[in-house]
């Protein structure tokens, strides 16, 4: 009996379980049975995966408190993803969860749900899928709540997160007027409140209205329930203040943010105290009570994760009054302290990049120009402003390391004998003084390491064991290590901490030490007699000295004057050239450049150096411009642009030479010019046509280390690398492989003076093509100085063109009885590349085996 009643009521638990478990029946028992199982089983598991992503968010996240702060923590791709693809997997699963007690658990009888937790399941849905990025779907499942749910207690939150979509799809005035009319009609909890206003203010940042913004944060911060919200809130409300110039309000909401102290994150209060101290006036009043301030931050311990922005501000404080030198120290501190922190790192390299230029310090500055774009983006306005600084300075360093260079042998060779003795010997005394002084600090360094690893557990307990085995040996090694070369990753050249500089300090070491030039002994290097040896006894290389320091000097007067703005820089250099026996295309520019100068400056000098020119140099260009440059502006004719036109047609007609000698009296007509590195290519271009591959290649070279900032200095560059290796090639093609394939031309040779036969001869070739009705082109090439071709191009094989070449010969109407010959393409190519004609016609004598 008692088994039949087991029976009984095993079949009555089942029929009721079975019954509840059905989505189609509206009964108690079914609703109540789907809510528990929503609510408890999927939609928790669901929103504990979707809290740990949104915890997973908020450690990667890294705000930029150098710009406005978004009202959301959130790091945004800028893509509208419509599918889950490499995304947050803890918002995947979240939005299964989500999918899962929809699909079991959703009772939609007659149009009407009767699960009571559907409307939570479409709510993480859509915040899922939200934090994905996939705004679209996510705008659905918001939508389908607000359609489906008319009495759902989450419809106020459904609304906000809807708005939070348009917002993030620029929809801002439809997502304000949403916010408006569920403020007005709907009745919000506290927090819903805030989050609405939030949200408003998100959306007025926008749209760039500031002041409303303002408004509506103040009211969110005053609503809000969460601390951390409200602290966030705050110091967006300061920085609004910032933007729109009022820092007396601005500081009222960082004290806000500071009074809240730990209530709020940290990282808040940090900046609140920082952006107070950027935005007060520093006079002489309050000069010692702002760096008590500072100091107090710094040594606080519980600010040590933030001491790379504190290290920032007080460096800022000493530049500001005039501590160059304590700037330095705190930049480089907040240098070491930064960690994936880009903005913060370029800023600091900017700093020290500007102070090093100001103090003559270019390589220094170059270098640290570097650093700020390795910390930029690409496609940003600061990472192009900065590299075009970085490309204007390669320049100055470039030419101030001439003048340097050029300064020092020249300061050198005018000295007495015995004055050059004694400074050679002053400088071997301090090259002894300071090896002594490192070897000193080098044994200082390994007794310490010994003593202090000596003195550790592991030094004390491996007292005794060799080498590897022993701990101590070990651990002073890499302590040493460390000493000497700091942490550094396992790599190819890891002794460089700056891959960038290496070739640059190997160059400028290359080109400017007196040392590099051959290999020294440390015998030499502290031999007075080496040095005396180094010294130019030769007066034209001190001749050649002093010309090159003039066209560098010249080169920084217009780099200074043009690019940097520096008027007192190009003003020093430009006399310094003119007061050192220039050539004499130097003289006129220079001293045009320096009117322009004075003239800007309003200086009384200005109209002294313009009749100079006047008088001096009354039959050139600038003369002409300074009495009438209406005219010189309305007649083109005999500009720059103009002539290098001129001289273009000439090249593409063949006449290198002309081109050749025309260029080089424009170069030196219109030195200083920006003109003239087009004169220059062009120039290049015409010596590789006449004169052949070598002299191509150095006239490139030339054109590219003289002008490479320039756009044809960039083109010669990459005309080096890319075009020369692929002319360099001279192994000529096998003929007898090539035969029946491939392009081959019909050559006939004449003399240059010879040309109008040349002429008569290509009008008679001309003539046989259309005749013949053959497709054929006809060329008249230069060769070199003194020949040149005329070529029949196009001939699908070797037969074919001396059958054509037979035909010219024999028929009564052509009889062309010329010299010719027949070659492929690419072997012609190489002739004219290399000017090896010679060389190939061995070729065909002596075939290769």
């Amino acid at each position: 009996m008692k088994l039949q009643h087991k029976f009984i009521l095993t079949a009555i638990i089942a029929g009721i379980g079975f019954n509840s478990c059905s989505t189609k029946k509206d009964a108690f028992l079914n609703r109540n049975w789907h809510a528990l199982n929503t609510k408890y089983n999927t939609l928790y598991n669901g929103n504990i995966a979707f809290d740990e992503g949104r915890e997973t968010l908020n450690a990667s996240y890294q705000d930029d408190y150098w710009e406005v702060l978004p009202i959301e923590r959130l790091e945004v791709s800028g893509e509208i993803k419509l599918d889950s693809e490499d995304n947050n997997p803890n918002f995947i699963i979240a939005e299964e969860k989500a999918t899962k007690a929809i699909q079991k658990h959703s009772m939609d009888i007659k149009d009407v749900e009767r699960n009571p937790q559907t409307d939570e399941a479409f709510l993480l849905l859509g915040k899922a899928r939200y934090f994905d990025e996939r705004y679209i779907p996510a705008l659905e499942a918001f939508n389908y709540i607000l359609k489906k749910y008319p009495a759902s207690d989450k419809l106020a939150e459904a609304r906000i997160w809807r708005e939070k979509v348009n917002i993030r799809l620029e929809n801002e005035d439809l997502a304000i007027k949403n916010l408006k009319n569920l403020m007005k009609y709907d009745k919000l909890k506290d927090q819903e409140y805030a989050d609405a206003r939030a949200m408003m203010a998100q959306a007025y940042i926008n749209l760039n209205a500031p002041d409303t913004a303002i408004q509506h944060l103040k009211t969110a911060s005053y609503y809000t329930k969460k601390n951390p919200e409200r602290g966030r809130y705050y110091y967006i409300i300061g920085q609004l203040y910032n933007q729109i110039g009022h820092k007396d309000s601005a500081n009222y909401a960082f004290d806000k943010i500071i009074d809240l102290n730990r209530k709020s994150p940290r990282v808040y209060m940090i900046n609140a105290h920082l952006q107070k101290i950027h935005n007060t006036e520093l006079t002489s009043e309050n000069k010692e009570e702002l760096l008590e301030y500072l100091t107090d931050l710094e040594e606080n311990r519980e600010n040590r994760p933030f001491l790379d922005k504190i290290y920032r501000q007080i460096a800022e404080y000493h530049l500001e009054t005039e501590s160059d030198s304590l700037a330095i120290v705190y930049f480089n501190k907040s240098l070491r302290k930064t960690e994936n922190k880009p903005k913060l790192n370029a800023l600091n390299y900017e700093n020290l990049a500007e102070y090093n230029f100001d103090q003559n310090l270019y390589k220094n500055s170059g270098a640290y120009y570097d650093s700020v774009l390795t910390n930029l983006g690409e496609n940003t306005k600061k990472y192009r402003a900065t590299k075009k600084k970085l490309d204007n300075l390669e320049d100055v360093i470039k030419y101030e390391d001439v003048v340097h260079y050029a300064d020092s042998v020249i300061t050198i060779y005018d000295m007495p004998k015995d004055k050059q003795i004694a400074y050679y010997e002053n400088h071997v005394d301090e090259l002894k003084k300071a090896k002594e002084e490192a070897q000193k600090k080098a044994k200082e360094k390994i007794t310490d390491g010994f003593a202090a690893f000596g003195e550790s557990k592991g030094g004390k307990e491996n007292k005794g064991n060799f080498y590897f085995y022993n701990i101590t040996s070990l651990g002073y090694g890499k302590n040493d290590f460390k000493n000497k070369w700091g942490t550094r990753t396992l790599e190819d050249n890891w002794r460089w901490s700056n891959k960038s500089t290496t070739a640059a300090i190997t160059n400028a070491l290359a080109e400017n030490s007196l040392e590099s030039k051959e290999n020294i002994t440390e015998e030499d290097k502290f031999s007075v007699d080496f040095y005396m040896g180094q010294i130019p006894t030769d007066v034209t290389i001190i001749d050649s000295l002093k010309a090159g320091r003039n066209f560098a000097n010249y080169q920084l007067g217009l780099i200074y004057k043009e690019k940097f703005k520096e008027n007192l820089l190009a003003v020093e250099k430009l006399e310094g050239v003119l007061k050192s026996n220039p050539e004499e295309r130097l003289v006129l520019p220079s001293k045009y450049n320096l009117y322009k100068i004075y003239e800007e400056e309003g200086s009384p000098l200005a109209e002294s150096m313009k009749q100079n020119i006047i008088d001096n140099h009354g039959d050139s260009r600038y003369a002409e411009i300074l009495l009438n440059p209406e005219a010189v502006i309305s007649g083109n004719l005999d500009s720059p642009d103009a002539r290098y036109n001129t001289l273009y047609k000439k090249y593409k007609n063949q006449e290198f030479l002309q081109v050749i000698t025309e260029a080089e009296a424009n170069i030196s007509r219109y030195t200083g010019d920006p003109i003239v590195p087009k004169f220059e290519m062009l120039k290049a271009n015409a010596i590789g046509r006449l004169q052949g591959f070598e002299d191509f290649k150095e006239a490139l070279n030339y054109v590219a280390l003289t002008y490479p900032n320039n756009p044809e200095g960039k083109k010669a560059e990459q005309m080096v690398a890319e075009q020369l290796p692929k002319l360099k090639e001279k192994v000529f093609s096998s003929e007898t492989e090539s035969t029946g394939t491939g392009n081959w031309k019909v050559v006939f040779p004449f003399k240059r003076n010879n040309n109008d036969a040349a002429l008569v001869l290509k009008e008679l070739l001309e003539k046989s093509i259309k005749d013949l009705k053959y497709r054929n082109i006809v060329s008249k090439d230069i060769y070199n100085l003194e020949d040149q071709f005329v070529v029949v191009h196009g001939f699908k094989s070797k037969d074919f063109a001396l059958g054509y070449a037979e035909l010219l010969k024999n028929n009564k109407d052509y009889k062309v009885a010329n010299e010719n010959f027949v070659i492929l393409s690419s072997n012609y190519k190489i002739t004219q590349v290399h000017k090896n004609l010679e060389e190939y016609k061995k070729s065909l004598i002596t075939p290769k085996p």
